[in-house]
């Protein structure tokens, strides 16, 4: 690893070090999906295999985590499989958790010095490194029954402060889309549908709320991207230059042969929050223990359908990376 001059608590994998510094295209990949989102060892080969993705479109796979109480941008296959095998014992970290792992502070029952970082945590580090683009399953946002919970995932407020282009599957199946959709208006974060007018629902192709905007290809959404952070510069009016112009949110559907009736997803969430609100599952236990649910309601094949929406993003935000690379 390479000590960053960006932060003192950052430390980027040559690889990445490089292709930063020659301006080639980098990927962010998060790392909740390693420790929270698969069972081990599909995590580790889904890891490696998104990875593999990035690289055959063009750019360079950094995996973000927190490991022995650094910054990571960009692990080595070990520290993948590290971070697998732990599993729940990671810590999963969000904007609010990152000083606590980085001072050595952590649970009881945490794998000291590891963290797996969160859609928003990944921004986070992502930003700091330089890095543009990000890949993941879906974002965190409005949960169920949040109007008495106030259960809003953190991702939201990230994606309206920090300049990172996320690429996702749309928004997770298991939350209220519509408030979430709702939420990200409100705070200016533009959601783009990647050949399509409508927002896919994470296993399912439409989740029946539009986007606000259709773009066909990798170019337009590099001069999206560039054109909204270039925004503040040049004297520019003051609202536009008081700070970061915040991220972007591009929905790229999971590809039809591995799509999930909606119908089907419904009923099996629709189970899932029932048994988390009788166990009284709250919190960060929430996202993991209903996609763990889902799995298992739907025979397996959700978890099929996450690994290939996963690949299928990588690929995008490969394509678009190596585009907002080629623009500058």
């Amino acid at each position: 690893m390479t000590s960053s001059a960006l932060n003192p608590y950052l430390d980027l994998d040559p690889e990445v070090a490089d292709a930063l510094a020659d301006g080639r295209p980098v990927v962010a990949l998060e790392s909740t999906i390693i420790s929270h989102g698969m069972p081990w060892p599909q995590n580790v080969a889904t890891a490696l295999a998104v990875q593999a993705e990035v690289r055959a479109a063009g750019a360079v796979p950094a995996t973000i985590a927190v490991i022995d109480g650094r910054l990571k941008a960009g692990l080595t296959t070990d520290q993948i499989d590290r971070l697998g095998r732990a599993g729940p014992r990671v810590a999963k970290a969000s904007r609010r958790d990152l000083p606590f792992l980085l001072a050595g502070c952590v649970a009881p029952g945490s794998d000291p010095g590891l963290g797996a970082t969160t859609v928003a945590a990944t921004m986070i580090v992502a930003a700091l490194a330089g890095i543009r683009l990000f890949a993941t399953g879906g974002i965190g946002g409005v949960h169920r029954g949040a109007a008495t919970s106030f259960d809003v995932s953190a991702d939201l407020l990230e994606l309206a402060r920090t300049e990172v282009a996320v690429v996702c599957a749309g928004v997770k199946s298991i939350l209220d889309i519509g408030l979430t959709l709702e939420v990200l208006e409100t705070h200016g974060v533009p959601v783009i549908g990647y050949q399509t007018d409508r927002l896919p629902a994470f296993f399912s192709r439409d989740s029946g709320f539009c986007v606000d905007y259709r773009l066909d290809d990798a170019a337009s959404i590099a001069r999206v991207m560039r054109a909204r952070w270039s925004l503040g510069a040049g004297g520019l009016a003051s609202t536009w230059a008081a700070g970061p112009q915040g991220g972007l949110l591009i929905a790229n559907p999971i590809p039809v042969e591995f799509s999930m009736p909606s119908a089907l997803m419904e009923g099996a969430i629709t189970a899932a929050l029932a048994d988390a609100e009788a166990q009284g599952v709250r919190g960060k236990r929430i996202t993991p223990f209903l996609l763990d649910r889902v799995n298992a309601l739907t025979g397996g094949h959700s978890l099929a359908a996450n690994i290939e929406l996963v690949l299928n993003n990588a690929r995008l935000a490969a394509a678009v990376a190596v585009a907002f690379s080629a623009q500058g």
